[in-house]
């Protein structure tokens, strides 16, 4: 009789990643990602504790990605700009893990290798040596957030994308003046959530290190 078919860490992580392009992470599930390689879960606990620590072993390798070829340039504030559009790319080719990163970080290769070059740079900024730490929480969480939003609108079908916009509509022109009088003042103004996502995330971001070359003695 003919064993089972042993799989590798990293075609499992293949596997994982392909599913993952299709469903998002709350129903992705260890069962399902050993039915696609036609094993049993219990044969994948050997290469991963749980699902949770294969999620992140997923998103690594989307770090990984982002850092391949990567070669610093210009000054530190440019090097956050270009490794920020780097991992903004890098997880819109895989939205789905996007949340991954900022609810579960990971510890693997591609996280040391973002670190490294995070903490570099801030360092390269001329802040004290005890306000590096804090500085790159800062930018690491607001990264996180800005990558997870605008992965989680790329997600949606044009035709929650079309009932959204016109909820959108309704709430905003629709608002009651009396009620809503700002409001209703801004409401040919005001853009809905997933517009001009690309300018706003450099803008924010620049906004944020302006802030902490602010702050450099």
């Amino acid at each position: 009789m003919t064993g089972r078919r042993r799989w590798s860490t990293e075609e499992i992580l293949d596997t994982a990643a392909e599913l993952l392009r299709t469903t998002d992470a709350e129903s992705f599930s260890v069962r399902k990602l050993a039915a696609a390689l036609g094993t049993d879960s219990s044969s994948l606990y050997r290469h991963f504790r749980n699902k949770t620590e294969l999620l992140r072993a997923v998103a690594d390798r989307v770090l990984l990605a982002a850092m391949d070829g990567y070669r610093p340039e210009g000054d530190w504030k440019q090097r956050i700009t270009a490794l920020a559009l780097r991992l903004r790319e890098a997880f819109g080719e895989q939205p789905q893990l996007a949340t991954v990163w900022g609810r579960y970080a990971s510890g693997g290769t591609g996280s040391r290798l973002v670190m490294e070059e995070l903490l570099q740079a801030l360092r390269a900024s001329g802040l004290p040596d005890e306000e590096v730490p804090v500085r790159y929480h800062r930018v690491v969480i607001l990264l996180a957030a800005l990558i997870a939003s605008e992965a989680g609108i790329s997600t949606i079908s044009p035709t929650e994308y079309e009932q959204g916009m016109e909820q959108f509509r309704v709430a905003v022109l629709g608002a009651d003046p009396e009620r809503f009088p700002t409001l209703a003042h801004f409401a040919r103004d005001v853009r809905p959530l997933g517009a001009d996502r690309s300018a706003a995330f450099e803008e924010i971001l620049a906004a944020q290190l302006a802030h902490i070359e602010a702050s450099i003695p």
